[in-house]
């Protein structure tokens, strides 16, 4: 006989936000009928694991306000242990004008704006926390054949034929999300027309742990400071460009990539002289039209996409994770069901706005600077030389960027 399993919460998808929410609900103390929460964290591939000798082309900028989620989680001390990049600085400037703008944590009395982080680092240090809580079953590698509604719970239904019972279902599956697909929950999406280039390169400069991005009219180009055991030769680019001629940058050989992202970036660390493996990955912007339905929550990428312009991508996430727990022990709090359809929509009232203003941001930079009207240009470029020096207005925005 297939054996089927009882759960409160089931978590598909154990990726750095699908982590993170199993952990933040395992270590928040909740209990439904004076029994501690039980969590189910499900997911088709097994994690690729940290590699001290290499860093992962994938990148994430953790702001403040996310690490203290990420303290919460119980992860952070050893996210420390095993690789971490502190940025103190960034210089943002356009390729077509004067306009420049920096940013500097002393300015804000921080010791630093964010962290580089490693997706590998954090996954890995999220499924150590998973591992040490009792009330978190780690089901891995499966495969989901179906969902269904069962009386007043969800069913998920495994290759196995095993079957997981659970009050609530959290998609945390990723942009193309097969729970959003299967429920039929409608998107607004549309493709940039770019691919972001991913990789790690080594310049002739230390990064002075300091963020530098160029925008151009073709797309923005990014270097993330990165640390490996205080060597900061190292960087992390995402390099946002036209389908066409990131399709030609991908086809060099490293010598002639290193050349021309030592052109693209203005030599603003000398010259780059080595490079990494290189991705590439098309840039669509996605949102769910609803984030929630009886029993279901999306949050993350399964929810929602944005322009890595900001890297602000995983930072959504994470605020996703903790409005969706608080709502979570809130119902529990007051007797509630955690699957209610009016306890779901509440982590959506809180979450929705909040998400469509930071893409419709994204959005308007993407198209401001990729605008090449001569009055245009000059309008931004005034903008940011202007905003630079009104230093109290540039101090709040990168506060609010942070969390603070």
């Amino acid at each position: 006989m297939v054996k089927a399993s009882q759960y409160d919460v089931i978590i598909v998808g154990a990726g750095m936000v699908g982590a993170a929410a199993a952990c933040l609900l395992a270590r928040a103390n909740l209990s439904c009928k004076s029994e501690p929460i039980s969590i189910a964290l499900v997911d088709a591939r097994i994690a690729r694991p940290f590699n001290a000798l290499q860093f992962d082309p994938r990148v994430a900028a953790v702001t403040e306000s996310s690490r203290h989620l990420l303290e919460r989680c119980g992860v952070w001390k050893a996210v420390e242990a095993k690789r971490i990049s502190a940025y103190e600085a960034m210089e943002v400037w356009d390729a077509e004008g004067t306009g420049r703008i920096h940013f500097d944590c002393h300015d804000i009395h921080q010791p630093n704006l964010g962290h580089i982080i490693e997706n590998s680092v954090l996954v890995e240090a999220l499924l150590e926390e998973v591992a040490l809580q009792p009330s978190i079953s780690f089901i891995c590698p499966v495969t989901i054949t179906d969902y269904r509604y069962c009386d007043d719970q969800i069913t998920v239904v495994l290759d196995s034929g095993r079957e997981l019972y659970g009050s609530l279902l959290i998609a945390a599956d990723g942009a193309n999300s097969l729970i959003r697909q299967h429920f039929d929950i409608d998107t607004k999406e549309w493709d940039y027309g770019h691919k972001a280039i991913v990789t790690t390169i080594v310049t002739e400069r230390e990064n002075q742990k300091r963020a530098w991005q160029r925008f151009m009219p073709s797309g923005p180009l990014a270097l993330l400071p990165l640390n490996k055991a205080g060597d900061l030769r190292h960087s992390s680019i995402v390099w946002s460009q036209e389908l066409g001629e990131a399709d030609r940058l991908m086809a060099l050989d490293d010598a002639q990539f290193c050349a021309e992202l030592s052109r693209a970036s203005e030599h603003c660390l000398g010259s780059v002289l080595e490079v990494d493996e290189r991705f590439s990955v098309p840039l669509r912007q996605r949102h769910a039209k609803n984030y929630v339905l009886p029993r279901v929550a999306l949050i993350g990428d399964a929810a929602h996409t944005i322009h890595p312009l900001a890297g602000q991508g995983v930072n959504l996430g994470f605020s996703d994770v903790e409005a969706l727990v608080d709502e979570v022990g809130r119902a529990i709090g007051r007797g509630n069901d955690i699957g209610d359809t009016a306890t779901l929509k509440r982590y959506q009232r809180r979450r929705k706005p909040h998400n469509l203003a930071a893409m419709a941001a994204m959005e308007g930079f993407k198209r401001l600077f990729s605008a090449d009207q001569l009055a245009v240009r000059l309008l931004r470029n005034m903008g940011m030389s202007g905003l630079d020096r009104l230093a109290p207005l540039k101090n709040e925005i990168i506060k609010k960027a942070m969390g603070l």
